[in-house]
């Protein structure tokens, strides 16, 4: 099966190393998609978690296995690192097997558009400067994903679908509404400091595209919840893209459209 094309892929937030990463819907994505350009926007690789016990299963060779052989094939690969994996920092405009680390991006679409691309940490002050906290939060974190499982294998017992319990925290304390909005405020000012026309980020878990007076904001998410990237269409415009509830449309939808393409090129022949 042909993969789904579009101009440009974004994906954020991965943590490969972390065992709530969800590894399998990650590589299916990347196994049935395809671009001009693939943005790895910062906190792929989890190296927080290397002092506490490494996880690194098969899969996620398979998905750097993955994201290298599209390198080699043509695709221009950008690495912006986050806070997650801020090691590779130190390795800024270097490339690794065809894939290029960059402190910040800057992508213009199809239609004209100016992107900076980043991570969004240093936008984050208790990132920037209360770094314990941060890992203290990152724990705090990785607790409630595990909760959130048991939480929904009971839902599934019980016939109900998925809920995230730490979206619904995030969205219902005032205190985290603020900080997503202070946050997007922020990126989105530093954006207009450069003179582009929008900025596309991750760091906080919050896929999302808005407008901000003129300026497109759009974020990630991430691959330990929600499953999302951010995608180009040939025209330029972006989308979301929620790989957990669209995978199969998108697919079925590329293959129709393959198989409206084989038949006009066979009566044509004819």
């Amino acid at each position: 099966m042909k993969p789904v094309t579009f101009r440009s892929i974004w994906i954020s937030d991965t943590h490969l190393g972390l065992k709530a990463s969800r590894t399998e819907y990650l590589h299916d994505f990347l196994k049935h998609t395809e671009s001009d350009y693939l943005y790895l926007v910062g906190d792929i690789i989890d190296l927080w978690k290397v002092k506490r016990g490494w996880h690194w299963p098969e899969i996620n060779n398979n998905i750097v296995r993955l994201i290298m052989e599209k390198a080699r094939s043509g695709t221009r690969v950008v690495y912006v690192p986050g806070n997650h994996d801020e090691y590779l920092r130190d390795y800024v405009d270097f490339y690794f097997a065809g894939i290029h680390i960059s402190q910040t991006a800057e992508h213009v679409t199809e239609d004209g558009r100016k992107l900076l691309v980043l991570h969004g940490d240093e936008f984050d002050a208790i990132t920037m400067n209360s770094k314990w906290i941060a890992k203290l939060g990152s724990e705090a974190y990785d607790i409630l994903i595990k909760l959130n499982h048991w939480f929904n294998w009971g839902r599934r017992k019980l016939g109900f679908g998925y809920w995230s319990l730490s979206k619904h925290l995030k969205h219902k304390v005032k205190e985290a509404v603020n900080y997503i909005s202070n946050f997007e405020q922020a990126v989105v000012h530093a954006a207009r400091k450069q003179g582009a026309d929008g900025v596309i980020c991750g760091h906080i878990h919050h896929a999302v595209i808005e407008e901000y007076d003129g300026t497109q904001y759009a974020n990630c998410g991430d691959w330990v919840e929600s499953c999302t990237a951010l995608a180009e269409e040939e025209d330029g415009k972006l989308r979301l893209i929620h790989w957990l509830e669209e995978s199969a449309e998108i697919i079925d939808k590329s293959q129709n459209h393959e198989d409206r393409n084989r038949d006009r090129r066979v009566v044509t022949a004819n």
